[in-house]
């Protein structure tokens, strides 16, 4: 079946593809209702040296760097994405889902802060409120500490909370899939109603195979009743003028009996008559 044949297929169907693509139209239209657009706010956040850490560096945080400022970063974004953070967050006000990680391929202890929502002004205050909670959080384990408040590790903002960003991916993979699978549905509909109500060829009588069986049964007889020929080989007497004479004849040894001859070719004439029992004269033998 060629593309043509789909499409006056489809065009002699058409009221039962129409319901179809109604159907599918619907499909499309509750995706967009049930899978809302979802709103992305991300800000990036960096893990400094205390003030006594960086006197030698004439108090330059960014100059001095060291491992434990990335084991520091790792445990606070693993405490901000606890259950009991998550709570904290809810009771102040923040809504949406809440995320921190360390940054990707980063040289230093970098955090992204994310916050994911459906409305756009709820997740950038939701943004603000997790960036305002992560540095509390630092304040707080060192303070559990009784660390010296010089020597304590300090967090600044690196890139604030960023306007949402409208993440469509989900949704239009839903509708791409919703939309798929109606159309599949509303094509087999169609093709199955035309392969029902189609007329059916009729079967090919059961005389023609019974002729076809009798033309094969009738040649391979007449080819079983081709007649072999066989063929004997006639020996032939000798010409009169190579007999030997009445003293040579009388000096050979005694001339052995004529073999009989078992049947003539049918290619060859005979040499002896079978009905008169007599044989022809030589000469007319050997012309």
């Amino acid at each position: 079946m060629d593309l043509a044949e789909i499409f006056r297929v489809m065009r002699r169907r058409w009221h039962v593809l129409l319901p179809g693509l109604l159907l599918t139209a619907g499909l499309v239209f509750g995706v967009t209702r049930l899978v809302h657009v979802t709103y992305q706010s991300q800000s990036t956040v960096v893990l400094l040296n205390s003030q006594k850490a960086t006197r030698a560096y004439d108090g330059n945080p960014f100059l001095s760097t060291q491992t434990s400022l990335t084991g520091m970063a790792d445990s606070l974004a693993r405490n901000l994405n606890s259950d009991d953070s998550l709570r904290e967050l809810k009771s102040r006000g923040a809504k949406g889902t809440f995320e921190a990680k360390l940054a990707d391929n980063a040289q230093g202890p970098l955090l992204w802060l994310t916050v994911t929502g459906t409305d756009q002004a709820s997740v950038l205050s939701s943004d603000k409120i997790l960036t305002a909670y992560a540095k509390e959080r630092l304040d707080q384990f060192q303070r559990d500490q009784s660390v010296d408040p010089k020597a304590m590790i300090r967090m600044t903002t690196i890139v604030a909370p960023q306007t949402p960003v409208a993440q469509t991916k989900t949704r239009l993979e839903y509708m791409i899939m919703a939309g798929g699978a109606g159309l599949v549905l509303s094509l087999v509909a169609v093709f199955y109603v035309e392969a029902r109500r189609r007329p059916r060829r009729p079967d090919a009588p059961a005389e023609a195979e019974t002729t076809d069986r009798d033309a094969e049964t009738t040649d391979r007889d007449a080819a079983a009743d081709v007649p072999v020929v066989e063929e004997t080989l006639a020996i032939r007497r000798p010409p009169s003028w190579s007999q030997p004479t009445g003293n040579e004849r009388s000096a050979a040894q005694p001339q052995e009996p004529r073999p009989v001859m078992a049947g003539a070719s049918a290619a060859e004439p005979r040499d002896e008559e079978s009905t008169h029992g007599h044989r022809p004269r030589t000469g007319q033998r050997d012309r």
